[in-house]
């Protein structure tokens, strides 16, 4: 997996950025806990800051960094006023800075990951990729494989027109025209 950057982070939708991070982030792999990205009831700051570091070391190596961290701050993860977690190679304080100083840009992302017609091409592009490689049953003789396979391309059909029309409508509202 490549390393995405934070610009490309930022132009990402949720499901994209989402995705990378279940793929190939650090913390994702065997043998490491979700919970050790938090501070732990009752464990002391010395304790947490020499764990931090350690978790910050990790999060530097991550190829799916900059996609956690952009999540994390449309999530509004960090607290200004506590050091109580490591996500996207930021303590939850340097979180919560960068959020004050990106909030303009992360309200547009924040609506535009909820824009309804986004999800909806979204949800109708994994259908289409399901439904396309999706092998038909085989049983029943040839006449039924033929008529399962026809109902399969006749899926496959449908939902294409429904993601391309979808497209050119957006292209259409942002200036793109019909093009491509």
């Amino acid at each position: 997996m490549h390393r995405m950057t934070s610009t490309q982070a930022r132009h990402m939708r949720r499901a994209v950025l989402q995705s990378v991070v279940y793929a190939g982030s650090a913390c994702a792999q065997p043998g490491l806990d979700a919970s050790e990205w938090f501070r732990e009831d009752g464990e002391g700051i010395g304790v947490w800051r020499t764990r931090s570091r350690g978790l910050l070391r990790v999060c530097a190596g991550c190829p799916a960094m900059d996609a956690c961290r952009e999540l994390a701050l449309r999530d509004g993860d960090g607290d200004a006023s506590s050091d109580e977690m490591v996500r996207g190679g930021m303590t939850g304080q340097q979180l919560a800075k960068a959020r004050g100083k990106q909030a303009e840009r992360l309200a547009a992302a924040v609506a535009a990951d909820r824009d309804p017609e986004w999800r909806r091409l979204v949800d109708l592009t994994v259908q289409l990729r399901r439904e396309a490689i999706k092998t038909p049953d085989k049983a029943g003789g040839q006449r039924r494989q033929a008529a399962a396979q026809a109902a399969q391309n006749r899926q496959v059909r449908e939902l294409a027109s429904q993601v391309r029309r979808i497209r050119i409508a957006r292209r259409a509202r942002t200036g793109w025209g019909e093009a491509a």
